[in-house]
């Protein structure tokens, strides 16, 4: 439900950092630690929003204002023009926030990911015997 529409200034905006469980309160984290998930995308946000039934718009190009490293942030609308939700269970950006952060680690990508982690076999390099580490100067 990706909708493109002149006024999507006024839109709200979701960066990935405000549910990153990496990061801190300081770093841009608005949700709690537990309730946040590990390392979202704006695909992932924006996939979280068409199943919640939440028009938005992913915006590659824009960086977050305490980390230009992290590209990316997702728009969205949670009102219509005449008031009411699109969700009635969502009504509010933190709402919003608290039910993507829940949705993420269920996300197709991730649970595709995991499977062929957990059937491979760790393997064990070769151990390192004898001098190693820092030259003495």
């Amino acid at each position: 439900m990706q909708v493109e529409a002149p006024n999507i200034k006024k839109w709200n905006v979701i960066y990935p950092v405000y549910i990153n469980s990496k990061k801190t309160v300081t770093e841009g984290r608005r949700v709690s630690a537990t309730k946040a998930c590990e390392n979202p995308t704006c695909i992932e946000i924006g996939d979280c929003c068409s199943y919640l039934k939440v028009p938005f718009a992913i915006e590659l190009d824009k960086a977050y204002s305490r980390d230009f490293m992290q590209r990316g942030r997702v728009r969205v609308l949670l009102k219509r023009e005449d008031g009411s939700l699109y969700n009635t269970d969502i009504g509010s950006k933190k709402q919003l926030m608290l039910r993507v952060a829940e949705l993420i680690p269920k996300h197709h990508g991730r649970t595709k990911k995991q499977e062929p982690a957990n059937t491979s076999t760790a393997t064990t390099g070769p151990s390192k015997s004898g001098k190693g580490g820092k030259k003495k100067r």
